[in-house]
């Protein structure tokens, strides 16, 4: 964080300062709310949880060097003292950016934000230094304590924005007004929530109403929900997509042998080759909306081109690809899952196992509501169409989903299976692998699935030290 005293901390916030010796002492590290992050210099956010309460941890803090807390009630160590600590957080990162002056860039979408962040992240950190959400940390806390790990040297600050109804990313982008908003698209993640796509559209919208006239709102060209959003903006409306009419457009689209993309990418000032370390057909319509971000902050199309085929993957469980010594692939994509990224997911299966066998362990789709039926049935079924040589439904009912759409398609039981948990897919993918298959695994954060593709790697190593 740049550096700020306990005392324009306390006035920044409106709160009161409690055991603190000397006010003018300067908080120099990141604003933090793990205790285990604390570093000397840090401003630790003591938020009270369901089962833990970060006030209790205090005296821990102190000692591990943090300058003081961020609380809503004394504990007799050095404090500022606030009605509510998320509330007192926004303010604090709504100070710092105001103060900063970097350019701000947030994104949206039902699927593909955190990638599209790290595309984005990793392309504008060839012009000048940039900071960016870690992960998916993408709510009222996540986003400020993000904002808040900007420094002096700072120039772009790239900040992913969830919502899980109307008015969320309102208030996010209060907190921290971006130049610069894009819309990746408008899917069925949290629809159960929301209550349709078009209330999913009403509330990504809310990004590009909070733009300046001297802003820019990137918008998908190719959803048409998100393309209806150019009115809401006052800002200039670029478009991105494989259209004719995007403004940012793709063309000669191809995957490698791999499943890696590579495709001709046409920005308003030039064209530029471009192969993807990436695996997925999905993420060119990802790095076209990189791509778009890039130009309107002055890159060439060569230097965008460059940066998107140098650029690999931040965040964890995201497509991850590791190949064991035995020649077995495993891609772990099981950070989450809505309908949009599990067809993603299943195409780039398709294309990277050519010739080997694919299998697909997949778990529930979360959020969906009323269509969580017809959802987890379409995507059984797509796995029949797209040849996957084995799908393993792991869970309860919405397991039972996934193999009944691929039951209905035409797998009569030799291509699927139905298994209860994580470790009876461990046990049948490690009694039946062979070297060279593929495996894809996917599902919901709360499934858990990232087991599996683990207790894979490991039986991989395991045997390879046994060979030697």
């Amino acid at each position: 964080m740049i550096a700020l005293s306990l005392a324009e901390i306390a006035a920044v916030v409106g709160g009161q300062t409690h055991d603190i010796p000397d006010p003018s002492v300067q908080v120099t590290g990141p604003v933090v709310r793990d205790s285990r992050e604390v570093v000397p210099g840090s401003l630790f956010a003591a938020f009270v949880g369901e089962r833990v309460d970060g006030h209790d941890f205090a005296p821990q803090v102190i000692e591990a060097g943090a300058v003081a807390v961020l609380a809503s009630r004394p504990v007799g160590l050095p404090a500022v003292v606030v009605e509510d600590v998320q509330t007192a957080l926004g303010a604090l990162a709504r100070h710092v950016v105001h103060r900063l002056g970097a350019t701000l860039v947030a994104l949206t979408g039902s699927a593909g934000k955190t990638s599209t962040k790290d595309l984005i992240a990793q392309v504008l950190r060839h012009k000048a230094p940039t900071v960016f959400t870690p992960g998916s940390l993408n709510n009222e806390i996540g986003l400020p304590l993000t904002a808040l790990s900007a420094t002096e040297e700072t120039q772009f600050l790239v900040l992913e924005m969830g919502a899980r109804g109307i008015g969320h990313i309102r208030y996010l982008t209060g907190l921290t007004p971006p130049k610069i908003g894009l819309v990746l698209n408008v899917g069925t993640a949290h629809i159960g929530e929301f209550g349709g796509r078009e209330q999913i559209a009403e509330a990504k919208g809310e990004l590009v109403e909070g733009l300046p006239e001297d802003g820019a709102a990137i918008l998908n060209a190719d959803d048409p929900l998100v393309r209806a959003m150019a009115p809401r903006t006052k800002a200039k409306v670029v478009l991105f997509g494989e259209s004719a009419e995007a403004d940012v457009r793709a063309e000669n689209v191809r995957l490698t042998d791999s499943g890696q993309p590579s495709f001709r990418l046409h920005t308003p000032s030039g064209a530029s080759d471009v192969t993807m370390r990436l695996y997925g057909e999905h993420h060119v319509s990802n790095a076209l909306a990189a791509a778009a971000v890039a130009h309107e902050l002055g890159m060439s199309a060569e230097e965008i081109a460059l940066a998107l085929s140098e650029a690999g993957t931040l965040s964890r469980w995201r497509m991850e690809v590791t190949e064991r010594p035995d020649g077995v692939t495993i891609v772990n994509d099981a950070y989450n899952a809505n309908p949009e990224s599990m067809r993603a997911a299943l195409r780039a299966l398709a294309a990277m196992g050519k010739g080997r066998r694919t299998w697909a362990v997949l778990g529930k789709m979360a959020e969906l509501g009323d269509e969580a039926l017809a959802e987890h049935d379409a995507v059984g079924r797509l796995a029949v169409r797209l040849n996957v040589s084995k799908l393993v439904a792991v869970g309860g009912i919405e397991a039972s989903w996934l193999q009944l759409g691929a039951y209905n398609e035409g797998s009569w039981g030799e291509e699927s299976v139905h298994v209860s948990d994580a470790q009876a897919a461990i046990d049948l993918l490690r009694s039946e692998l062979r070297p060279g298959d593929v495996v894809l695994v996917k599902a919901s954060r709360s499934v858990g699935l990232e087991s599996v593709a683990q207790a894979l790697l490991e039986a991989g190593a395991e045997g390879e030290v046994a060979a030697r």
